[in-house]
């Protein structure tokens, strides 16, 4: 039996013991579904939330003057229409029939408020950089606006799918799911702090009524706990956040309903290119030659995900098919090494060309990674010393730029101007994510002409330039576009995955049993 398997038999023995002392939840009320997820949401006010949870939750809460479907592409929510009058004005048309929980008219009054409030530096909001190139909102009737830019910026339209409150919403930082009315199809009925949040549909909402009666997050840490859970019938619905070796066995013992779908989250290893190693873009192709990345995926992640190429998915409307690719090639690598001057001092002894650190999560599955990057990377002779680190103090390391090599992924990736805020040079911590320190005068241009053109044809071609040069340079050794795992009772219907996670379609998911 594979390690991994061995200890998740063993794990699932001793958990279902202690599941079996745990008090049952499957009385919830009729009608609602339960889904399981890992963490408790840090805020639902969609001016704050920032977390995975926090913003899915609050998508079910709030409507947006845009956004994303199941195929990532942009669509009208509450604008009825959106235009740009010039290249730096968008006028905005509202429909009218929108109605906030409490029974009162969402208008252009309360969309002015949510982006003023946002950009009140007394508010604290995380969200105020994103609006930066906002000068300024004019309400130019009940239901009409204009969004002036201080100059062209197309990824600004990104930045209509956040969630409208009403017009004087005040804040609650200290209790952070005390969030105001939305007009979603579903409404908060109640908090319990570290255990689940509960929503109930929303009465007033101006779409076709959900046929759920509401959603029950249940917050489960523990994934085997969540398996347990789910096995025993407590559990109608989980989204990812389940360990790869998991799946299997979910298939076989539970009856549930298991399917694998294309995803855009990046799985990607960041390097330090102030290194005086990998500084060297030889070293860093033959890393990417060195790490089987197909192998990684078969075994280790049991398929759930799809060799990468960038940053940038084939869901994405920006992708590039057309760059270099690095296949498994440990040859290749050990010539590339030789090449740039670090040849192996003993052949196939043990001595190593060099030593690197490799930084991840203490999560099982992202030491197990790292420990099988590390075994392939012997074979050419870099010697990795694996460190992992809870989160808070794993991230902070990285963000300080205190690494060699590290693992992280981006999640919920949308506009492709993403490329902008981890690679331009202008985006050195803290003033963006190019914790690498990568620096290419020509992707800059490429990047300024992408945020300041809004015709997307033309930002596809600026696009597919900024791919192959990333593709080139490696900043980043691409690993993998995780694929969203559904895992579900059969009664469960009408669910439909959304590429970064979204579970807005809990809309219209309905439960047969309840004969909904």
């Amino acid at each position: 039996m594979p390690r991994s398997l061995y200890f998740f038999s063993i794990g699932l023995v001793f958990t279902v013991l202690l599941a079996a002392c745990r008090p049952t939840h499957s009385d919830q009320p009729s009608g609602y579904l339960v889904a399981a997820i890992e963490s408790y949401p840090l805020q639902l006010d969609p001016r704050y939330a920032t977390d995975a949870n926090g913003v899915r939750i609050g998508n079910l809460i709030y409507n947006s003057l845009l956004r994303a479907d199941s195929q990532s592409r942009l669509r009208l929510e509450l604008a009825e229409s959106l235009r740009l009058l010039d290249d730096r004005t968008y006028a905005v048309d509202l429909r009218q029939d929108a109605k906030f929980q409490n029974g009162q008219a969402l208008t252009a009054a309360d969309v002015k408020f949510t982006y003023e409030s946002i950009l009140d530096p007394n508010n604290r909001s995380p969200k105020r950089g994103n609006l930066k190139p906002l000068r300024a909102i004019d309400q130019t009737g009940p239901y009409q606006l204009h969004f002036h830019l201080s100059a062209p910026h197309s990824p600004f339209i990104e930045q209509l799918t956040l969630g409208i409150v009403p017009a004087n919403s005040r804040s609650n930082l200290a209790v952070p799911t005390q969030a105001p009315p939305g007009s979603g199809p579903f409404m908060l009925e109640a908090a319990d702090p570290g255990e689940q949040i509960t929503l109930r549909r929303n009465p007033q909402y101006w779409e076709q009524q959900p046929p759920l009666a509401g959603v029950i997050f249940r917050i489960i840490p523990d994934a085997l706990v969540r398996v347990l859970e789910f096995k025993k019938g407590n559990i109608d619905l989980m989204q990812n956040d389940i360990e790869p070796d998991m799946v299997p066995w979910l298939e076989k013992n539970t009856g549930a309903d298991v399917g694998a779908y294309p995803g855009t989250t990046f799985q990607y290893i960041g390097i330090n290119l102030t290194h005086p190693i990998l500084k060297n873009v030889k070293v860093r192709r033959a890393l990417t030659y060195a790490i089987d990345r197909e192998r990684l995926v078969r075994h280790i992640l049991k398929g759930i995900g799809t060799v990468a190429g960038g940053v940038l998915s084939p869901l994405n409307w920006a992708y590039e098919e057309n760059v270099e690719h690095w296949p498994y090639d440990p040859e290749r690598a050990k010539q590339l090494l030789d090449q740039a001057g670090f040849p192996d001092p003993d052949g196939d002894g043990p001595l190593p060309r060099f030593r690197l650190s490799f930084k991840t999560t203490n999560i099982d599955l992202r030491r197990r990674v790292a420990e099988a990057i590390k075994e392939q990377l012997q074979k050419v002779g870099i010697e990795l010393d694996v460190r992992s680190y809870e989160w808070a103090a794993f991230y902070s390391d990285i963000k300080k730029g205190s690494f060699h090599l590290y693992s992280l992924a981006w999640v919920g990736i949308l506009d492709p101007d993403i490329l902008f805020q981890i690679f331009h040079s202008s985006s050195f911590p803290p003033a963006g994510d190019n914790r690498g320190h990568y620096s290419n005068p020509e992707l800059d241009r490429l990047l300024e002409q992408g945020r300041a053109t809004n015709h997307q044809q033309e930002r596809k071609q600026i696009y597919a330039r900024a791919q192959k040069l990333l593709a080139r340079d490696l900043p980043y050794v691409p690993l993998w576009w995780w694929k969203n795992v559904i895992v579900k009772k059969p009664i469960v219907q009408n669910f439909t995955p959304y590429p970064d996670g979204e579970m807005i379609s809990l809309k219209q998911t309905r439960l047969a049993a309840n004969g909904q």
